[in-house]
């Protein structure tokens, strides 16, 4: 017992020091022209996720209800200094660049908002609340189209036309407590120009590049009364905005909208879970003292005494499982409950932002690594019960657990092999812990190596769940059988 208590407190120890640790060692700034600032923090949307929220926005006001309507064509994109020479400023299509409509609640960045949009490679959409993303069918390759947006209440709804004539519902979101007043008009964005560099040794580094994007479009209705706003901008400007400013012209019943940056969730920082991957570690002694109190009994020659004082196998395992789970749960809570907020006070005092989450994702990622940690130790309990000795326990639960995150983070696996270990192997319970799922709206890389899990959050949980059931439950029919 006095060992098993020590390998819970060397797990959690290590959880809290590596998670201190990474945090002293990170720092956050960020550029404003030539000047080194601090970083602002992000805005949110109204769950509270972290979103990139910068658009050139020609708008005016709408009280009540309405539409908007306009052709939408000649989406080009301007990207500085792309490879191989990194000395021109080029003409390109951005893939996920949008021009559109939008119906906003404001101007403020993180508002929310409905949208209909053209983009540069992915057919026209309707897009909302930043995560919310619906094709239009029959539209994946359109260059240029007619497109809708009318309200009703807090109800909004996009439609698509080829020819302005014969109209296409595309999609009705609801956006609550939306007021009477609102902001709609003509939108533009342009994310990063992206490079993506593949490694040799495997994994990619990923470089970004300013881009600016411009559309067209005409027979808007209502046809006046625009004026700009550029959502997000701040008061820095490139050297390419400064003689290419962002915003709209009109000239023969066309306007003609420039802008960048994006409409979309917030991917890129430090996520919470980075400040817990003190679990890979803390899992060694963790598994080590778990292996051991299920073998404890067959290295000491005590299994049969066991068995005579309660000739239930099944019970005894159970029993067993059950006080490696309470232990090993509380462990984690205790552990998840010191790292998170030292360590964020810790990172906040370097400057570093946390990319934003609901409150909710929050729990779960808190939770989700206590309860990893305990189906661990019944995993770890059950493969001592079912192999009696230690070593190759050990041994086998490391190599089903701990070693496929590692090997598929850091690329020594082919991205497909690493991603279904992830998702075949009790590994796929570190789902749990990630806080931003994949969005296939973004243009950035969302693979394993990324930090993005094959399996939702609960579901590589449950995996976890049914290697440890099935250990014991393994374990338990041997003990059976012996017994009779």
């Amino acid at each position: 017992m006095p060992g098993w208590l020590a390998g819970l407190v060397a797990a959690a120890l290590l959880v809290v020091a590596l998670g201190c640790l990474f945090a002293s060692g990170t720092s956050m700034s960020c550029m404003a022209g030539n000047r080194e600032v601090a970083c602002p923090p992000p805005p949110t949307n109204a769950a509270g996720l972290g979103v990139d929220d910068k658009f050139a926005f020609t708008n005016q006001a709408l009280d009540g209800n309405g539409s908007i309507t306009a052709k939408v064509g000649a989406l080009t994109s301007t990207i500085t200094y792309p490879p191989p020479n990194h000395d021109q400023i080029v003409p390109g299509i951005l893939p996920w660049s949008k021009a559109g409509l939008i119906v906003k609640n404001g101007t403020g960045p993180g508002a929310d908002y409905a949208a209909v949009l053209l983009t540069g490679a992915h057919g026209v959409r309707m897009q909302s609340a930043f995560t919310h993303d619906q094709a239009a069918p029959g539209f994946a390759s359109a260059k240029e189209a007619w497109l809708r947006l009318s309200r009703s209440g807090d109800n909004i709804t996009g439609y698509v036309s080829a020819d302005g004539t014969t109209w296409q519902k595309i999609d009705t979101v609801r956006l609550d407590g939306l007021p009477a007043a609102v902001r709609i008009g003509l939108f533009v964005t342009s994310p990063g120009g992206l490079t993506v560099d593949e490694k040799p040794q495997g994994g990619h580094a990923v470089a970004v590049r300013f881009t600016q994007s411009t559309a067209e479009f005409s027979q808007v209705s209502p046809a006046s009364g625009w004026n700009d706003t550029l959502v997000g901008y701040g008061d820095y400007r490139t050297g390419w905005e400064q003689t290419h400013p962002p915003g709209h012209t009109e000239s023969g019943g066309v306007i003609t909208v420039s802008g960048s940056g994006d409409i979309a969730p917030l991917t890129d920082g430090v996520a919470v879970e980075r400040i817990l991957t003190g679990v890979f570690l803390g899992l060694l002694p963790l598994i080590v003292v778990a292996v051991l109190w299920g073998t404890a009994e067959f290295r000491h020659r005590m299994i049969a005494t066991t068995l005579v004082a309660m000739p239930h196998p099944a019970r005894v395992a159970g029993v067993k499982a059950l006080v490696a789970w309470l232990a090993s749960l509380i462990a984690g809570l205790v552990a998840v409950g010191v790292t998170l907020p030292v360590t964020t006070r810790i990172l906040h005092a370097n400057g570093v932002i946390l990319l934003p989450v609901p409150w909710p994702t929050t729990v779960r990622v808190a939770v989700g690594t206590a309860l990893l940690l305990s189906l661990a130790g019944v995993f770890a309990y059950g493969m001592g019960i079912l192999l009696r000795r230690a070593v190759p326990a050990v041994v086998a639960v490391t190599a089903l657990l701990v070693a496929p995150p590692i090997l598929a983070v850091t690329s020594v696996l082919p991205p497909d092999l690493g991603a279904w270990l992830l998702r075949l192997t009790p590994a796929a319970a570190f789902a749990i812990q990630q806080s931003i799922p994949a969005y296939p709206q973004l243009s950035l890389p969302q693979t394993t190596f990324d930090g993005y899990y094959p399996l939702s959050p609960w579901a590589g949980l449950a995996v976890l769940a049914l290697y440890a059931v099935a250990a014991v439950a393994a374990g338990t029919r041997r003990l059976r059988r012996e017994a009779s």
